[in-house]
């Protein structure tokens, strides 16, 4: 029963010992390294292992998927992001434009013919693949280097990109419509104008 009590109090000790020195580590701050670092894992033999966010944070990595941006004046609208997504998180909506034109062109010269009515990006859906920055021919999906965006709200995780208001969107489908109506009327007049010629 004695020898009972001694371990008792020395293993007491040991795990005291522990605490308090961790106490007094704790005060040191982690110092932020890349993980190539040859000390990156000689640094957690002291001090503490924690990094105090967000006034600290560890390096961001070069190629670290994270969270996507769409520069939407370089988008074409062609919705090959939103097919090879494997989880389905990217929504688009495109309006033919009804300019011969083109309504504009992206950074790097291309044409743009569809309006964007609607481009969201699920970021609670994401699984961080990568897939949609690859197929991209403008490239104007990326993923940043923003890891965090803490929300309250599921919702708030949907990002919209489009630049179109609802209105906007309504008128340019309007038009859209009435071209292509004009269009059908005129094939239709010009197919009677032939049967009474023969």
């Amino acid at each position: 029963m004695f020898k009972r009590a001694i371990n008792g109090f020395i293993t007491t000790c040991k795990g005291l010992a522990l605490t308090v020195r961790h106490l007094f580590a704790s005060t040191e701050k982690r110092e932020v390294i890349h993980v190539s670092d040859d000390n990156y894992f000689k640094q957690l033999d002291h001090g503490t292992n924690t990094i105090q966010y967000p006034k600290q944070s560890l390096p961001v990595p070069e190629v670290g998927r994270y969270q996507l941006d769409v520069e939407i004046d370089d988008c074409i609208v062609c919705d090959l992001c939103a097919k090879i997504c494997p989880v389905d998180c990217i929504t688009i909506e495109s309006i033919k434009s009804t300019e011969p034109g083109g309504i504009g062109q992206t950074s790097d010269g291309t044409t743009k013919r569809l309006y964007a009515a609607q481009f969201d990006i699920d970021m609670a859906k994401c699984m961080y693949c990568g897939l949609c920055t690859i197929v991209c021919p403008t490239e104007c999906i990326i993923m940043t280097n923003t890891y965090d965006k803490t929300v309250f709200e599921l919702n708030h995780l949907v990002y919209e990109f489009s630049d179109m208001s609802a209105e906007e969107a309504a008128e340019k489908r309007a038009l859209l419509e009435k071209q292509q109506a004009e269009k059908q009327a005129a094939k239709l007049a010009a197919m009677n104008k032939k049967e009474e010629g023969k």
